[in-house]
């Protein structure tokens, strides 16, 4: 009876680690200043090393920055006064097939794509609060200002360099 419990402790412990492993999206490698990523009510400071899920809100000070590398190698760094949250994240690293969807709330976004958009170019989506930036080149560059009091509007300056083909905004939602 003991073996058998200690069988099925292992196999469901083994269960929950797979599931786990299955939803990481990436791993910070910079950090500076006051960054956090926050996940299931948690606040946990971002220090390289620390994984990165499908899930994620990732929160910069006045004087924070992060950089993450995610598993299909795209490289994102928020900027000071920055959210970004990692929506949805799924890569097959053995046909780069994928889905790469995260919101910028607020600040700035710098990004090199990886495997997923090489493969497949409709792969990576930006959001924003008042547009959705598909990815289509290799580097972008996105900043949210304040919104506007008057217009109720959030400006977006969207800035490519570098690109094999050019983002397109793919909804307004103004």
């Amino acid at each position: 009876m003991r073996a058998l419990s200690a069988l099925v402790l292992a196999a469901v412990t083994g269960f929950a680690a797979s599931l786990s492993a299955a939803q990481e999206a990436g791993v910070v490698k910079v950090s500076k200043g006051a960054a956090t990523v926050q996940r299931a009510g948690q606040a946990l400071p971002a220090k390289p090393g620390l994984k990165v899920l499908q899930g994620d809100l990732i929160v910069t000070g006045t004087d924070g920055a992060v950089g993450v590398t995610f598993t299909d190698n795209s490289l994102v760094s928020t900027g000071p006064n920055s959210v970004f949250s990692v929506d949805k994240y799924l890569f097959d690293p053995t046909t780069h097939a994928g889905q790469f969807d995260g919101t910028l709330r607020k600040g700035t976004l710098a990004g090199i794509s990886g495997k997923m958009v090489k493969a497949a170019p409709e792969s990576m989506r930006i959001a924003t609060p008042s547009s959705i930036m598909g990815v289509r080149g290799t580097e972008f560059a996105v900043q949210v200002e304040n919104p506007d009091g008057a217009t109720g509007q959030t400006p977006v300056i969207l800035n490519v360099q570098k690109a094999a083909q050019t983002p397109v905004i793919l909804k307004s939602q103004k």
